[in-house]
């Protein structure tokens, strides 16, 4: 099954790939990363139905970090992360160097932005971003120096579930996950569930900055 699982989605990509002009060739996965598709979908569109984000032009260095997370268990093995309990053998199952090209590969991957489904206040969400924006930029940019993602890729959803993750202790509580760690007491700043998705409407904003 898994095998043919792997031809289908890259079938998908080369199809995909085939619509690019030859001046823009989409990215595609060597044979042992093409099974990272079946989740995430052609050139990393992400998939809602399977709780498998959108990864498309995340930022290699980032990805490359979270890779190895999932391989030293830092995410993955807490009880309540189900979709994290795919993703870790996953990587585990990754060398370094396969690592390095997956991230190389999710970098480069290209896809449409992924539509909105959270909805909140978002001049609320204004004023509470004054403190992401610290690490992670005015505009959710990211920054390289301070570890900090862009959050203007990933789907909201997404986001939502994250930070919830972090202000329960889901994901940043492993005690070698440093960034992980900092989210965590970050995401203490927002009071509950209200503010978490005030301040994701309001990211998605930054996305026409």
């Amino acid at each position: 099954m898994q095998y043919f699982m792997k031809i289908f989605a890259l079938a998908a990509a080369l199809s995909f790939a085939g619509i690019a002009t030859a001046q823009d060739k989409l990215p595609i996965p060597g044979d042992e990363l093409v099974y990272c598709t079946v989740c995430h979908g052609v050139q990393m569109m992400g998939n809602p139905i399977i709780q498998a984000p959108r990864l498309s032009g995340m930022e290699q260095w980032y990805i490359d970090r979270q890779l190895h997370s999932f391989k030293k268990g830092f995410r993955g093995t807490h009880e309540e992360d189900l979709p994290g309990w795919e993703m870790q053998p996953m990587a585990a199952a990754l060398s370094d160097a396969q690592i390095t090209e997956a991230a190389r590969f999710v970098s480069a991957s290209r896809s449409e932005p992924s539509a909105e489904n959270v909805t909140g206040d978002t001049a609320k969400g204004k004023s509470l971003y004054v403190s992401c924006a610290a690490c992670h930029g005015a505009n959710g940019e990211g920054n390289e120096a301070l570890g900090s993602p862009a959050l203007v890729v990933p789907n909201d959803w997404y986001l939502v579930t994250q930070l919830k993750n972090f202000k329960s202790g889901v994901r940043g509580s492993h005690s070698g996950d440093i960034y992980g760690m900092q989210m965590r007491a970050a995401a203490q700043l927002l009071a509950d569930d209200e503010a978490i998705r005030d301040v994701v409407s309001y990211i998605t904003t930054l996305r026409s900055q």
